[in-house]
């Protein structure tokens, strides 16, 4: 296989390592004799479930402990977690983070579900299951579940209205699928697809296998069609390809029948408002000793407010709980530690800027919109932001003041991408404003437009964070003696934007780069206008996610060389060459300031029950990759004593 680049990050450093054991509950050995959990142990002896040996694959994943600095577990207990509603069931594929191809916590890729792959040039991929493998009800997982896909999902256009995932089609051609023989498959292109080992071991994983033993019930093409109108109409949807596709749904795992290959499987038909993860009496990882994973019996996903998770989390109500708590919980969270059992620990996030503002390069108004594209504007901006200020208010001086970039443990990082235009300089940013001809100014100081108007600009936000708020108020004070007067503005996430995609925005906050960590063989598609979702220029990227037929071509010489890199990037034959591509891009963004990055390296609480085993005590949380928790393999985490936690 490809080799990909060396670790970027250790995050379980030796002294930190040290440090975490001393403060970790002393555990009694496990027995190390028993082999699975006793639930299941129990069902073996009642009849309803196969010997351990006929459950795992021939050859399994074993998991050394030892190698990560954890060590064996007792079996049993529940992970208790708080979520906002039932969308948040998604967050268990994203933990659970078994996947064909996986990161490890070095953000090296390595088989996972595979028990390997061999990779030619970037164009055949042949994928060697494990024989003997089998879904989470029992059947067997073969390469029938990829030509399933490929031609009955995938190849379907009822299924599959726009073909193929973009990350299959990089240049714009399918890919062809080889069924070797049971436990062998090929997928193949004409040209390299860099793409397409990254994407299977995203946080929201390309998905190129389902269980078609389970799927073809609901396809046309295998079910009697009065049997499958009988379905359609009991699950109150309009066609066959709407029951498939509800039936279908992984990432989002609502359906209880679907079977899965990830270590707990969801037992709870929605709607609800406790959702109960059990074992995969299947999955195919065991510890060093032959102990099949994972520990625990069963995740509980309880839904409620926002507003009150923090608030419960500090009570005791969740053993691992990172989301919806935010830094300025942590001074609350931390004065409970001794009285619920828990400690908060601190993660280094991974975006490139924990808030970032952009420019919409395609705002409706001309006038306007001729002052964001100016780069000369952009760079003004950015100079009139106090980001040390900021770091001192905010983050009680524990960021790091930056731009919008990758991170310094990242082997791409150059400090000069950080720094350009990233310094507090209001002499400098009002000498830009004037070379623009923005020389003219209200009584109130505040600068007007070529044709008059005031320069007050709505900054609009998603309304989600008290610490977007109060960065904002302290960048209005400085862009504010800049002579540019802002208004925050916030609104629901969707109405928000749709406002970017129309053009009605101005300027949005939002947070920067989600990878962060990159190395050369992962895409810098987040770098180039390729999709509309890029809060800076949607119309431009409108129009190459669409293949030139909506949107705009891009209008700044900038952004089209950022295009042409990324397709470049696509076909490049080396390593060396992707790296090079790499740098360019991060260096014109750095001098064009497509996007303002305020600060990164910012901390993430996070809150673990003293009685939960092998959680690192320093942790990269970060959505892609590492999937939050996933790269720390939450099948491996344990509690003391099994089975203690309240239900």
């Amino acid at each position: 296989m490809r080799e990909m680049l060396k670790p970027l990050i250790r995050c379980l450093a030796a002294g930190a390592l040290v440090a975490g054991l001393a403060g970790t509950p002393a555990s009694a050995a496990p027995d190390l004799a028993v082999k699975e959990s006793p639930m299941l142990a129990e069902m073996v002896a009642a009849g309803t479930l196969p010997p351990l040996e006929q459950r795992l694959p021939a050859v399994p994943r074993v998991i050394d402990l030892a190698e990560t600095g954890g060590e064996a577990g007792d079996y049993g207990g529940q992970w208790r977690m708080l979520m906002k509603d039932q969308k948040d069931i998604r967050m268990m594929t994203i933990f659970s983070y078994a996947r064909l191809v996986a990161f490890n916590a070095d953000f090296e890729l390595e088989p996972d579900i595979l028990q390997s792959i061999d990779v030619e040039d970037d164009r055949v991929f042949t994928m060697h299951l494990r024989p003997g493998h089998k879904w989470s009800d029992g059947h067997p997982f073969t390469s029938e579940d990829f030509r399933y896909w490929f031609e009955d999902v995938a190849g379907n256009k009822k299924l599959a209205r726009g073909g193929f995932p973009p990350e299959m089609r990089p240049h714009g051609e399918d890919p062809r699928l080889e069924i070797v023989d049971e436990t062998t498959v090929r997928f193949i292109w004409e040209k390299p697809n860099p793409l397409f080992l990254a994407a299977l071991a995203g946080p929201r994983p390309l998905e190129v296998a389902v269980p078609a033993h389970y799927l073809k019930q609901f396809h046309v093409k295998y079910q009697d069609a009065a049997k499958l109108d009988e379905m359609v109409a009991a699950e109150g949807v309009k066609d066959w390809a709407s029951l498939h596709t509800r039936m279908a749904r992984s990432y989002r795992p609502e359906n209880p029948d679907l079977p899965t290959l990830l270590p707990w499987r969801n037992i709870t038909a929605p709607p609800a408002e406790r959702f109960v993860f059990e074992r995969n009496p299947y999955y195919h990882r065991v510890d060093q000793h032959g102990r099949q994973l994972p520990y625990i019996d069963s995740v509980i996903l309880s839904m409620g407010s926002t507003g009150l998770i923090p608030a419960k989390t500090g009570t005791g109500e969740a053993d691992l709980q990172a989301r919806y708590i935010r830094f300025d919980d942590y001074t609350f969270l931390k004065a409970a530690e001794k009285q619920h059992d828990y400690s908060v620990r601190l993660w280094e996030t991974g975006k490139g800027a924990q808030i970032a503002l952009f420019p919409n390069l395609n705002y409706e108004d001309p006038v306007w919109r001729d002052v964001f594209r100016d780069v000369r504007f952009r760079r003004a901006l950015s100079l009139a932001i106090d980001r040390h200020e900021i770091n001192q208010a905010i983050y009680y001086g524990l960021a790091r003041e930056s731009g919008n970039t990758v991170l310094p443990q990242s082997k791409l990082f150059k400090r000069q991408y950080a720094t350009a235009w990233a310094s507090f300089d209001l002499a400098k940013a009002n000498a830009l404003l004037d070379e623009m001809g923005l020389d003219k100014r209200a009584r109130d100081g505040v600068r007007l437009l070529p044709d008059g108007r005031r320069m007050e600009i709505i900054v609009a936000s998603a309304g989600e964070s008290t610490e977007e708020s109060d960065v904002i108020q302290l960048i209005h004070d400085t862009w504010l003696a800049a002579g540019i007067k802002i208004y925050p503005r916030a609104s629901q996430r969707d109405i928000f934007r749709r406002r970017v995609f129309a053009g009605q925005t101005m300027i949005s906050v939002w947070g920067g780069y989600d990878n962060a960590l990159p190395t050369p063989d992962l895409s810098p598609s987040d770098l180039a206008p390729t999709t509309q979702q890029q809060l800076q220029w949607p119309a431009w990227g409108l129009h190459a996610e669409s293949d030139g037929e909506s949107g705009e071509a891009p209008a700044l010489p900038e952004a089209q060389r950022l295009l042409d890199l990324y397709n470049e990037w696509l076909a490049a034959g080396s390593v060396a060459r992707r790296t090079a591509i790499w740098h360019e891009m991060l260096q014109i963004h750095a001098d064009q300031v497509f996007s303002i990055g305020v600060i990164n390296g910012c901390y993430q609480p996070v809150v673990v029950s003293n009685r939960l085993h092998n959680v690192p005590v320093e942790g990269l949380f970060t959505y892609d990759p590492g999937a939050y928790f996933g790269i720390y393999m939450p099948d491996t985490f344990w509690f003391e004593p099994a089975g203690s936690q309240p239900s």
